[in-house]
């Protein structure tokens, strides 16, 4: 077990650094658990509008490999319990991937290597990263795990379903939290089964729109369009049905071939009264996943996919006059880690701070 450090007397705030920050997910979560995010870095800038927009904390446009310990380090104020977090991107790990030949070149591969450094680098008190479960299975987490071992920190790790945390999505996620100060442990679970957050709690209230249309009161209220044979398939389709629900001359021809047949998580309705499935890069395509609406005949729309993601309905993704764009909304927004998901991690840092603080004003 690492020696524990204690905080030094001077220490007046707790501070964080979000690596990887995307729109700003993990940030805002992390700012309504009563954490000062001072900055996130990311290699896209078309964060910085979302981001800085959303959690008054400044946009660093520079990659993981280029950012170095000395301007990381520069950013936390004086006196402040520093905290670094960070959800490298996750489609190395994802099991999409999972077959893929050679993806340990791929430039992704090496992403939570380079966050080992500047965790190594800037010595924070805690860190927090965030990912898909089956990253546990590579040799770059134990890795990881293994290196803030010998650094002093005290490292725990769980999968964590969603649901049990009061967000409306079926989403299961790595959660690994390590501190200097001694054991630390994401908070209990806040939902019972029979207490879960449904579709309809998140999205039910929305105005209808059809396929191709926008709200003409919220601009990411907005649907995409769907071709004729894809109008005629969703009107077929049962919310938590499958394509084997619609007459056999309107399924895709690979799935009326044996290899077809064990895909029947795609052109599907959400169920009202249910979490929804993981929202991907691709909620907006009717036809990649049960990301139909549960009774409009169209895919979810942009802001429904941002709620059942747990961002706040004013959240901000694009400035006013930007091009509406549905493959870069939906990489931000399917990319991100849930809000609610993000405060869990938030409250479980501070109360472990405080805990080994012996106050209760959050330094």
């Amino acid at each position: 077990m690492p020696p524990v450090k204690k905080i030094d007397s001077s220490v007046v705030s707790i501070a964080a650094v979000d690596v990887f920050c995307g729109v700003g997910g993990l940030s805002h979560g992390l700012i309504k658990a009563g954490v000062k995010v001072v900055a996130g870095i990311d290699i896209d800038e078309k964060c910085r509008f979302a981001f800085e927009r959303n959690n008054q904390a400044t946009f660093i446009h520079k990659g993981v490999h280029e950012i170095t310990a000395d301007e990381i380090l520069a950013l936390y104020p004086k006196q402040s319990c520093r905290i670094l977090v960070g959800c490298a991107p996750c489609q190395p790990f994802s099991k999409h991937t999972q077959k893929e030949r050679n993806r340990q070149s791929k430039e992704d591969w090496g992403l939570l290597y380079h966050f080992l450094r500047l965790i190594k680098e800037t010595k924070p008190i805690v860190v927090s990263m965030e990912n898909v479960p089956d990253i546990m299975k590579q040799k770059v987490f134990s890795d990881f795990v293994s290196e803030l071992s010998i650094a002093g920190y005290n490292v725990d790790w769980s999968s964590v379903f969603c649901p049990d945390y009061g967000i409306p999505q079926s989403r299961t996620r790595l959660v690994l939290l390590a501190s200097q100060l001694g054991k630390i442990n994401l908070v209990p679970p806040t939902s019972k089964p029979n207490e879960y957050k449904t579709v309809r709690m998140a999205i039910g209230r929305l105005e209808a729109i059809d396929a191709g249309e926008a709200s003409t009161k919220d601009r990411l209220h907005r649907a995409a369009a769907l071709t004729d044979i894809n109008l005629r398939r969703i009107r077929e389709s049962k919310p938590g049905g499958t394509w084997r629900d619609w007459d056999r001359n309107l399924r895709v021809p690979c799935h009326r071939r044996s290899s077809g047949r064990t895909y029947p998580s795609v052109y599907s309705r959400m169920e009202w009264d249910k979490p929804s499935p993981t929202i991907t890069t691709q909620f907006y395509n009717y036809g990649t996943g049960r990301f139909g609406h549960p009774e409009q005949h169209r895919a979810i729309s942009v802001r429904e996919a941002a709620l059942l993601q747990t961002f706040p309905k004013g959240y901000k993704f694009v400035e006013p006059e930007s091009v509406f764009r549905f493959k870069e909304l939906g990489a931000h927004i399917g990319n991100a880690v849930p809000v609610r998901l993000a405060k869990i991690i938030g409250m479980s840092i501070i109360k472990h701070i405080e805990s080994r603080n012996g106050r209760s004003d959050g330094a």
